[in-house]
């Protein structure tokens, strides 16, 4: 399953379950529905002598409040601050070897992004490698702005900067997705 889908799914339940157990509180509060529970103790006597006999079960549910807190602040930060971008290319020097060589994949990037927005008509690219170190793959987003021969400036982007960039990398095969905007059409090319 998809990594967005279950996050999604399991907010879209988390909330549901949150928004249902609010709702019953409020309305029980209230006397909104006929009946209320503001005279009646939170749990029953026979839970309170369980508590009152068993002293460990208040900090063992307080501890598995805060594992689930820990939890959920792991899995929010992971949801926050997870990217696919690299930092870092593995560059082979020889591929007889493993002897490598470590780039910063924004110098790339930058390469890149500058030369393509040398060319005529282009106004800005943006350039994003994506996946892992020993096996990236290419984003490019290009804005035009004119209507100029769309066919010929990709031709020209794949053939250039691309090209440079798949020699640099020793990768002939990089996959590279590139996105035309022309601010009145969009051209996408694969």
């Amino acid at each position: 399953m998809n990594v967005d889908r279950f996050n999604r799914i399991a907010l879209l339940v988390a909330g549901l379950l949150l928004l249902g157990a609010g709702t019953a509180g409020v309305l029980a509060h209230t006397d909104a529905l006929g009946w209320s529970a503001t005279e009646q103790p939170l749990v029953g006597d026979p839970v309170n002598r369980y508590l009152s006999a068993n002293t460990w079960v208040r900090p063992a549910a307080v501890a598995a409040a805060l594992i689930l807190l820990l939890l959920a602040v792991r899995w929010l930060l992971a949801v926050l601050l997870s990217s696919d971008r690299l930092r870092t290319l593995v560059l082979r020097t020889d591929q007889q070897s493993d002897e490598h060589t470590t780039v910063a994949a924004t110098a790339l990037e930058g390469a890149v992004r500058d030369q393509i927005e040398r060319y005529r008509g282009v106004t800005s690219a943006k350039v994003r490698l994506l996946g892992k170190p020993e096996n990236p793959t290419m984003t490019v987003a290009v804005d035009t702005g004119d209507q100029g021969d769309i066919a010929a400036l990709c031709e020209r982007i794949e053939h250039g900067a691309l090209a440079d960039a798949r020699q640099v990398l020793g990768r002939p095969n990089l996959p590279v997705r590139l996105d035309l905007d022309t601010r009145r059409r969009q051209a996408r090319v694969a």
